[in-house]
């Protein structure tokens, strides 16, 4: 015998009703991980589980706000409680540790600053103006207020450096650069995806682009690579240096398609005859297929003025500077390698 229709909608509509609450609440949870983050709960836990109370007076924070922090950190297993009220760090939340061997924890206090959590907030805004809502909130552009704000400038740096160094060494290892070619690395920050691409081989050579107070901060002077880099300082919306190879990694998805088409047309005119573009970013799939540039996407749309783009995308912004679309590599990340060729070249 078949239930009541009616019955059997309100039931579904309970269940809807739930859901969406609970989607609603999930803000929170990122909110907890950047606290834990910041107070540094994963460094105290390197050594083995704690006491609330042991961690409270470590990280100088209330016993009983800290647990229930922990209790909903535990929910999505970075954290665990076992049955003697101790806490202990997993090996999903391992990153969390600022001396762990990939570490994650500036890549959340970035993800996580204000200057992305407020404008977030203000998604609205951004729906009904079709532009950022960061402006209206810190007053002037995202990247005019970091040139302003030397502090909240290292925080995004640190926390781009620490978001790429899980990805870096796959995806360098996902391309085979030409042997002895010099790679522009455009907007590199502190050179971690040059440095994992000039491990690629011996006889590969770097240039390293980006504005002063970013150079400042590289990490290319190791001992096996003497000799093989430099650094450049300038804007890539004027020009960049001479090259074979041009990397932008998390570069175009910042701008909007005109300022994406300047910058492409600068490596076009820079690069050597049978150079190449290498646009390291994600490519969004068709479809309801889960993918986390889906969500940096929306960021996008909050804080800056760029987005995230599908592959007809990316060869309408390489027909548009001169460049053709040679193929897409996918990576181990989130990540893919959109190669641009010049067009002329076949």
């Amino acid at each position: 015998m078949n239930g009541d229709p009616r019955e059997a909608g309100e039931e579904a509509g309970r269940r809807s009703a739930a859901l969406v609450v609970e989607e609603a609440l999930g803000f929170l949870y990122p909110a907890a991980l950047r606290a834990a983050a910041a107070v540094g709960v994963a460094d105290h836990l390197a050594d083995g589980p704690l006491g609330v109370a042991e961690l409270a007076r470590l990280t100088g924070t209330r016993e009983q706000n800290l647990y229930r922090l922990l209790r909903l950190l535990a929910t999505r297993g970075l954290f665990e409680e076992d049955d003697r009220g101790r806490f202990r760090l997993t090996p999903a939340g391992d990153s969390l540790r600022s001396d762990a061997p990939v570490s994650a924890r500036a890549a959340v206090l970035m993800l996580t600053d204000r200057t992305m959590w407020l404008p977030s907030g203000e998604m609205t805004r951004c729906l009904e103006t079709g532009s950022s809502a960061f402006e209206d909130i810190f007053g002037v552009p995202f990247f005019e207020h970091f040139a302003r704000d030397d502090k909240t400038a290292a925080v995004f740096h640190a926390g781009m450096d620490s978001m790429s160094e899980a990805e870096n060494v796959p995806i360098a290892a996902g391309y085979t650069f030409p042997e002895a070619a010099t790679l522009v690395d455009v907007g590199g920050g502190y050179g971690g995806f040059l440095l994992a691409a000039l491990r690629t081989g011996p006889r590969l050579r770097g240039i390293l682009y980006d504005h002063a107070h970013v150079l400042a901060g590289h990490r290319l002077d190791v001992p096996e690579l003497a000799g093989r880099w430099t650094t450049a300082e300038g804007d890539f919306f004027a020009s960049v240096p001479a090259g074979d190879v041009y990397l932008l990694k998390r570069i175009l998805h910042d701008w909007d398609d005109e300022q994406c088409v300047r910058i492409l047309r600068n490596c076009r005119r820079a690069m050597a005859p049978g150079g190449r573009v290498l646009v390291v970013d994600a490519v969004l799939p068709r479809g309801n297929e889960p993918h986390q540039g889906k969500a940096l996407d929306l960021m996008m749309m909050a804080s800056l003025v760029g987005r995230e783009r599908t592959e007809a995308d990316f060869a309408r912004l390489f027909h548009a500077s001169g460049l053709r679309l040679a193929g897409v590599v996918p990576t181990p990340t989130v990540l893919s390698i959109v190669e641009g060729a010049a067009a002329e070249d076949t």
